[in-house]
C-alpha cells in the first residue's frame, strides 16, 4: 500500500514553494530548505549578487563545489581504508603462515 507524498510548504528567501515529498523524508526536506534558505540569505546580504535566480545558482555553485570537495575526501578515505585492511590481512596470512610452519 503505497501512500500519497505529502505537500510540504518551504519557504526560502520569502517565498512560499509547495513541495511534495514522502511522509518520511519530510523532517530532511525542512532541514534541506531551511540550510537552502541560510546560505541563499547570506549570498544575497551580501550584496555582491543581485537577482533571485543569481543567488540560486551561486548557492547552488558553492553547494555543488562543496558535494564534490567531500566526495573526493570520501573516496580518499576509502582507498585508505582498503589500503590499510590489505596490510593488516597481508600480516595476519604472514603471522599464520609462520604460526603453521613452526607447528610442522
Amino acid at each position: 500500500m503505497s501512500q500519497d507524498p505529502a505537500r510540504v510548504n518551504v519557504r526560502i528567501l520569502d517565498r512560499d514553494y509547495m513541495v511534495a515529498c514522502p511522509h518520511d523524508e519530510r523532517p530532511a526536506l525542512l532541514d534541506a530548505a531551511e540550510y537552502l534558505n541560510a546560505r541563499m540569505r547570506e549570498v544575497r546580504d551580501s550584496g555582491k549578487v543581485v537577482g533571485l535566480d543569481r543567488v540560486a545558482v551561486m548557492v547552488a555553485l558553492n553547494m555543488a563545489n562543496e558535494l564534490l570537495q567531500l566526495r573526493t575526501r570520501g573516496n580518499r578515505v576509502t582507498v585508505e581504508a582498503s589500503d590499510k585492511v590489505r596490510a593488516l590481512r597481508e600480516r595476519l596470512e604472514s603471522a599464520l603462515g609462520h604460526t603453521q610452519r613452526l607447528e610442522l
